[in-house]
């Protein structure tokens, strides 16, 4: 964690520093404190899961990390009930500084529109079996055509790692396939801006994610 800040600090607009509301300033937070002071960049301290302290304890934390460093500010949130999230944003803010423009402004991404379909069916996996299957899933876009008409023709197929995972993403009677399918042409459609004829297969691949070649075929590639 140390090793990425090191890295990350340097040519940035400010540092946040998340902890929890503990009333001690521990090892790690210590040294990442040490890094702050050496960068010289403005600094903010974020205490969250302020719903689980009472105020008493609250103050204990931000009077230890006042000591500890002069912050520009410390701020109190929860994320999970989302009080002082606004505070943040505004705070933020101050040091946000607008960057130049290095794509055109009609440009929204530079994957291919096929790559984009892809994640749109996977997105509506993950969604919909959240809690039934792991991650391990992945789209391929087999069939990527424009009629005459300006309907668009799209065959994916769907990769899971086991046989039980197949039978979940297709469900009773293929009715959770079909849901998945429809709920992504719904997105397609809108991202194109045209009627798009979508159809889905499922294939059980093990351990595609093992391998690399598999990984750079379904989109996916090192930084």
């Amino acid at each position: 964690m140390v090793n990425v800040v090191k890295e990350s600090v340097a040519d940035v607009d400010c540092v946040l520093l998340l902890v929890e509301p503990v009333a001690a300033v521990g090892p790690q937070e210590e040294e990442l404190i040490a890094r702050i002071r050496q960068s010289g960049e403005p600094a903010i301290l974020v205490i969250n899961k302020i719903d689980t302290v009472d105020k008493t304890r609250l103050l204990e934390v931000m009077a230890l990390y006042s000591q500890a460093y002069d912050f520009d500010a410390i701020l109190p949130v929860s994320a999970k009930t989302g009080d002082g999230l606004e505070e943040l944003m505004a705070e933020l803010d101050k040091y946000a500084a607008e960057g130049p423009h290095f794509f055109p402004e009609d440009m929204i991404t530079d994957q291919p529109e096929r790559q984009i379909c892809a994640e749109l069916v996977r997105e509506k996996l993950l969604q919909c079996l959240d809690k039934e299957i792991p991650h391990g899933t992945a789209v391929e876009v087999t069939r990527f055509s424009e009629r005459d008409s300006g309907i668009i023709d799209l065959e994916v197929t769907i990769y899971c790692e086991k046989d039980s995972h197949k039978g979940i993403i297709i469900g009773k009677k293929g009715a959770m396939l079909k849901k998945i399918g429809e709920l992504a042409r719904q997105d397609i459609e809108e991202f194109m801006g045209a009627k798009v004829y979508l159809q889905t297969w499922v294939k059980v691949k093990e351990n595609w994610r093992d391998s690399m070649a598999q990984l750079r075929n379904f989109g996916f590639t090192e930084q």
